[in-house]
């Protein structure tokens, strides 16, 4: 039964597709729930972010159960399939590895993805669809990445979704200490931006969050004013720059409220930045004249900055992660190796178990213990060889000669190899 990954990234699927694929965090104890019922699954976690959705599983088939499973969220489609990668066993340990250690990342060497994926595999083991080699395989990737981190600048000077569109903003729009800066949301990458705004000295910043008090927290810690969702219509033409990061399933900005902030503006240029996914920005607000609109697909070349410095690290930590993989596989086969031999202890042991309660509970009865012996040898033998004795009988039906010398050397004729003649 191997190990396997299936899924769709920032590097093989649009955006578009992407968001019409991810999964809200209370919609994965219910999702997993259902892949407990697919067929052959035996593990399962499932990793969303805003760049990815990926099943990791252990497995009978090689992923089409799953891929037809994921095919069928809402909205994502038949064309799902054409977008999907796969990969197995070492290819999926390698492929956990790398994405844990922020490797397969939009931003090479990026830190949230870690906590994610803890995330993702915390829902999993609560959700009761790991406990084997799936479970190892993420503890083990945690160690991984901990030492990619650890023994390489993989992690130096980290850069961050976020701050390469507060990069954005500063380098092709407006000097920051001199733009009002609209943030939507309050979660990990708002609170990342809030912190980079606030160490380039914007001039003013506002936060409005759909709970409020999320916002005030986060206005408290970076000099800003937190502000109800419900008022953003009133606030949004004072933004120069926007940028929006929200769990929302359905857009939170649509294009006639730009519409409405432009003319109060006198259509000075406004910068919108959407990192969600899925969309917190209609798609449709694009097309407005002095309208500025990127998405997490639309900042690649500050990502490619901080990708070709960091290429010597990622060299470094793509070696620590071959060395890991090979360990994790050395031991995983060793284990499935093993697994005929525990389950043979097993059969043994709940053989022993249940003749000895037989044999109490007649002795218990009164009936002698000469008989209850003779009872205990017999019922012991008996569900020892039941198996056995009808594998080896339908290998001779149909011509298995294999199995019959599997037997003849596990069971070797009494006079064989004692020392005697």
């Amino acid at each position: 039964m191997p190990l396997l990954v299936l899924g769709i990234n920032h590097q093989t699927a649009p955006v578009a597709l992407r968001e019409r694929v991810a999964f809200a965090a209370e919609a994965l104890p219910p999702a997993l729930e259902t892949l407990r019922g697919v067929d052959g699954v035996r593990e399962a976690v499932l990793l969303s972010t805003c760049n990815r959705t990926e099943l990791y599983a252990h497995a009978e088939d090689d992923g089409r159960a799953l891929a037809d499973w994921l095919a069928r969220h809402p909205g994502a489609g038949e064309d799902l399939h054409a977008y999907l990668y796969r990969h197995r066993d070492g290819e999926a340990v390698r492929h956990l590895f790398r994405v844990a250690s922020g490797l397969d990342s939009l931003v090479l060497g990026e830190p949230q993805i870690l906590g994610q994926v803890k995330q993702a595999w915390t829902a999993a083991r609560a959700a009761g669809t790991l406990g084997g080699p799936l479970d190892r395989m993420f503890q083990h990737a945690f160690a991984t990445a901990k030492r990619a981190r650890t023994d390489t600048r993989i992690g130096a000077n980290p850069v961050s979704v976020a701050s390469a569109a507060v990069r954005l903003a500063e380098e092709n729009f407006a000097r920051l200490d001199d733009s009002s800066v609209l943030l939507i949301g309050a979660g990990e990458t708002i609170e990342l931006a809030a912190r980079h705004l606030a160490e380039a000295r914007v001039q003013r910043l506002l936060i409005a969050n759909r709970t409020l008090a999320h916002a005030q927290a986060l206005a408290s810690r970076h000099g800003g004013i937190a502000l109800p969702l419900e008022e953003l219509d009133k606030h949004l033409a004072e933004a120069d720059i926007v940028i929006a990061a929200t769990a929302s399933r359905t857009p939170i900005l649509h294009r006639a409220q730009v519409e409405h902030a432009l003319r109060l503006r006198r259509h000075r240029p406004m910068l919108l930045i959407d990192l969600a996914v899925p969309r917190d920005i209609a798609q449709d607000v694009s097309g407005l004249r002095d309208v500025f609109l990127y998405t997490v697909d639309d900042l690649q070349r500050a990502i490619e900055d901080n990708r070709r410095s960091r290429r010597e690290a990622a060299q470094q930590a793509e070696a620590i992660i071959e060395l890991q993989v090979a360990r994790f596989m050395e031991t995983w086969q060793a284990s499935a190796r093993q697994q005929p031999l525990l389950q043979l202890r097993a059969h043994g042991e709940a053989a022993r178990a249940e003749a000895l309660a037989k044999a109490r509970a007649q002795l218990a009865a009164g009936l002698p213990p000469e008989q209850a012996l003779e009872l205990l040898a017999h019922t012991l033998t008996n569900r020892l060889l039941h198996a056995p004795t009808v594998a080896l009988r339908e290998a001779a039906r149909g011509g298995d000669a294999e199995l019959a010398r599997a037997a003849t050397r596990l069971f070797p004729p009494a006079d064989a190899g004692d020392g005697h003649p």
